[in-house]
This record gives structure tokens, C-alpha cells and sequence, in this order.
């Protein structure tokens, strides 16, 4: 995996638990360019490998730029990002990919919760430089919790931004934005936040009569209602390296990235939990039991297979993998 080394050029508070980190070239080399809806592996001294959306301007010249929510139950990279990061420490990226891409329409509707404003204050920002009308719903609890107000502050010349306050009596519970309640053909709606503000807003925008095809989400966590259908008597499977044709027993305790791992076999993880896709690896024989959320579900039927080998398992005695 090709990646880039990046200084760290500014940390700025964003609303009570966000941090902003501002990413600039470590040499003389340039930042590939982005648009919206990227997002970056970022490479932390305690060997951690995290994923980030991108966030800001797409057409901001050489500079990234990523807001990070402190988690309670952090696995280690958004304590590391708020406790120990500092200006000036040398970090290495990957090349910013794609799985939130834009579609076209005419319209776009925009739903963000907490730390979801991220990759859709990108669309903001693209969309406004496209000339294409747009409406931004930020919901978080109460002001203090407003990431990038300043911006808000300074508006948008073709959509407009609307913070809402769940203290408030603002929540999506009590109804989606008065501009949901007709579905438009010419419409894209887009959704980021946590699972059950997304699910929330997916059900009732579908029965305003939003089709699933104009609704858009991307997940910061995996589902938290996804049941394991493991087939039983395949909970252990083999797993076979097209390459060189090497086998390995996948315990049911184990992933097939940890089992390969093990064996020091190079295995390209990142979110380690099936949402970001950099573990997506060819399969050649076998039937796939997909637990990843990367995937849609045309993706998942379809004749070419990819296994998400951080959690997905077989429902075969044998998958055979392009490694």
C-alpha cells in the first residue's frame, strides 16, 4: 500500500470532544488530490492503523484535513489522536479511496450527527463550489457540541445549514426536516452519524417514499444488530493462498487476517471491523459468509466474491483467496 508522509501542521478544538488535525507534505512532495466522501488510513507510532473521513475543502491545495471524536471506549486510536499527537510529529497516510462516493442528482439533502459532519461537510463544500443547490441538517446535543462553527458562521452561496439540538427538543426522533416528508427524483439524501440515527432516518425517509437507491450512508462503527449466520459446521474452515498454495485451518476464534498474520502472511488491514474495505481480498473457490458492512448487497451476490478477511467467514469447508 502506497503511502505518504505527512507533518502535523495544527490541532484545534471542534466542539467538547473533537480534535481537528491538519496533515501538510513532510518533504517537498505534493498530497494527491480528493474529493468528497474519501477518507485515509492514518498510521499511529503505537501501530495502531485508523481510518479517518476527510473533511473541509476538496480543493484546499495540498493539506488534509480530518476532526477526530475522543470515544469512551477507544481502541487506542482516538486516545492516542487527543492525548498524545502533538504539532509538528511526522505521521505516515495512505492514499485517500473512495467508498461514500457522490451521486449525481440535482438536490442533495444532508443529515449528519455528531461526529457524521465530517465527510458531509465535504459535500457541503464541493457542492458549493459545483453550483448545486443543497440543505445540511447537523444534529448533536447542545451547542457546545457544534464542530467547525466558524464555518457555519460564514454560510454557503448555494445550500444552507441547519444546527439542531437533540436538549432541545430537535432529535430526529420527534420527525425528520420538514423537506424529507416528499421524496424528489432528482434528490440524493445523505446520512452519516451513528447506526441508530441512520436507521431512524432511513426508515422514515422510506416511508415518505424515498427509494433506497436515493439514500446514502456511510457507518463510523460496525452494526451493532448484525448477527453472525456462521454456518455451524463450518465455523472452523481453510483457508488456501492462490499463490503459492499454502493452507491454513481458520479457528472460530480467529479471523482469517489474524490467522494469516500469524503466519507472517502480509494482510492489508486497517478498520479491522468491515467497514472500510482495504482487507477485500478476490475469492476463487468457496461460499463466503459476509459480515462486513462494506459491501452492498449486490456486492455480495455477485458472480466475483471478495472476503473482508478481518470478519467475514466461510460457509464452505474451503475458501481459495487471490494472496
Amino acid at each position: 500500500m502506497k503511502q505518504h508522509s505527512v507533518v502535523v501542521d495544527g490541532l484545534s478544538r471542534q466542539g467538547k470532544n473533537n480534535l481537528a488535525v491538519t496533515l501538510v507534505p513532510a518533504g517537498q512532495e505534493t498530497l494527491p488530490a480528493w474529493q468528497a466522501g474519501d477518507h485515509i488510513d492514518l498510521f499511529l507510532p503505537n501501530q495502531l492503523i485508523r481510518q479517518y473521513s476527510l473533511t473541509g475543502c476538496p480543493n484546499a491545495q495540498n493539506e488534509y484535513l480530518i476532526c477526530v471524536k475522543k470515544e469512551q471506549q477507544s481502541r487506542g486510536g482516538s486516545r492516542y489522536v487527543h492525548e498524545q499527537l502533538r504539532v509538528g510529529q511526522t505521521l505516515n497516510i495512505s492514499l485517500p479511496r473512495n467508498a461514500f462516493p457522490l451521486v449525481a442528482a440535482q438536490r442533495y439533502i444532508l443529515l449528519a450527527a455528531g461526529i457524521g459532519i465530517t465527510p458531509l461537510l465535504a459535500f457541503a463544500e464541493q457542492l458549493d463550489a459545483q453550483q448545486t443547490p443543497f440543505e445540511l441538517f447537523y444534529y448533536v446535543k447542545d451547542l457546545e457540541d457544534v464542530a467547525f462553527k466558524k464555518r457555519w458562521q460564514k454560510g454557503f452561496k448555494h445550500g444552507r445549514c441547519h444546527l439542531l439540538f437533540s436538549n432541545h427538543g430537535q432529535s430526529v426522533r420527534h420527525g425528520l426536516p420538514e423537506i424529507c416528508h416528499q421524496a424528489n427524483l432528482h434528490t440524493q439524501l445523505y446520512l452519516c452519524g451513528p447506526e441508530a440515527f441512520m436507521q431512524h432516518c432511513q426508515l422514515q425517509a422510506m416511508q415518505w417514499g424515498w427509494s433506497a437507491d436515493q439514500i446514502q450512508l456511510e457507518a463510523f462503527a460496525p452494526s451493532q444488530n448484525k448477527t453472525l449466520e456462521t454456518n455451524p459446521a463450518s465455523a472452523e474452515f481453510r483457508v488456501i493462498l492462490r499463490s503459492t498454495g499454502q493452507s491454513f485451518e481458520v479457528p472460530a476464534n480467529k479471523s482469517i487476517a489474524q490467522t494469516l498474520i500469524e503466519q507472517n502472511i502480509a494482510v492489508p488491514v486497517s478498520c479491522e471491523m468491515g467497514m472500510c474495505g482495504a482487507c477485500l481480498t478476490r475469492v476463487y473457490q468457496g461460499e463466503v459468509d459476509h459480515q462486513d458492512t462494506v459491501q452492498t448487497e449486490n456486492e455480495k451476490n455477485a458472480a466475483e466474491q471478495y472476503v473482508a478477511l478481518c470478519c467475514s467467514r466461510a460457509k464452505s469447508a474451503v475458501l481459495e483467496i487471490a494472496l
